[in-house]
């Protein structure tokens, strides 16, 4: 049972995280930029959680573990975000967003190579699935400057490190916890860089409810949804699962921006939920010859 949640845990973060592109792009509309616009997603996000530590009176991890959760996020959350719309400055979003995904196989590859974590033919079908699905749910790519193609790189290699590096720091502690730690150290080194820029807020109203939209469901229900997740999946299964993102995103993007669904988007977004599914299956038979008769 463990499991399954897990894996439903997963997909409700991978369809928060989708739709955070959407609530991007109606506050850059509204005038604000990445800088400001992650500054506030992190600041807004770490009152909330900061809130509900104090509700549930957990206290913060401490020690090596505190540490580690601050580099996950002044390193890993901000150093991924950065390389990614840096690189989208750089070259094409298509081509952005391809090279991003491909952390679930760069995810699989370290967990078997250096973490010696088994893998099965299910595992396998699936992450080559996901990733096949990606390539055509996101689409042709066009070009860009050699400078964005390996920030794009860049931000999946961290986010990689990321993901690995999370599967062992949560299980010493809760995922709120986590979270909360994560969180206040992104927001810390934005306010820096915005302090160095200067700010550039919304100016509509509207503006203002997509950046509270994006800290509070693409960043607070998203990360500690995947937190959660990923200790009770881990790495690979997690990572393989998150690929869901692009598909929400695009199915979003034609509701709501009006951008156009193409046959071969509709079946890359099938053979990623396909994924999902086997991946879900594939927990069944583990979890059930755990259980206690």
């Amino acid at each position: 049972m463990q499991s399954l949640i897990g894996v439903f845990l997963i997909i409700v973060s991978g369809i928060s995280f989708g739709a955070a592109a959407i609530f991007a792009r109606f506050a850059y509309e509204a005038g604000t930029n990445p800088i400001t616009l992650l500054f506030l997603r992190f600041g807004i996000a770490s009152i909330c959680m900061i809130f509900i530590i104090l509700v549930r009176k957990n206290p913060l991890p401490r020690g090596r573990i505190l540490i580690g959760l601050v580099l996950m996020g002044a390193l890993g959350y901000v150093g991924q975000s950065f390389c990614y719309f840096t690189g989208l400055t750089l070259a094409s979003a298509g081509l952005v967003a391809l090279l991003l995904y491909l952390y679930p196989a760069i995810v699989t590859v370290i967990s078997v190579i250096f973490l010696k974590e088994p893998v099965s033919k299910l595992k396998i079908t699936a992450l080559v699935l996901a990733l096949a699905g990606t390539v055509l749910t996101i689409g042709p790519a066009g070009g860009g400057q050699p400078l964005g193609i390996i920030l794009s790189l860049g931000a999946a290699f961290i986010y990689s490190i990321y993901i690995l590096v999370g599967s062992k720091l949560v299980k010493q502690g809760t995922a709120i916890q986590s979270s909360t730690v994560i969180v206040i150290s992104a927001a810390v080194v934005y306010g820096g860089l915005l302090s160095v820029q200067g700010p550039a807020f919304p100016v509509t109203l509207s503006g203002w409810i997509s950046v509270i939209a994006l800290a509070l469901i693409s960043t607070v229900l998203a990360v500690v949804t995947f937190l959660a997740g990923l200790e009770r999946v881990g790495p690979m299964n997690a990572s393989t699962l998150s690929t869901i993102e692009p598909v929400v995103t695009v199915v979003l993007a034609s509701l709501i921006l009006g951008e156009t669904i193409t046959p071969l988007r509709i079946l890359g977004g099938m053979m990623i939920l396909l994924a999902v599914i086997f991946l879900a299956r594939g927990e069944l038979p583990a979890q059930d010859s755990a259980s206690p008769t």
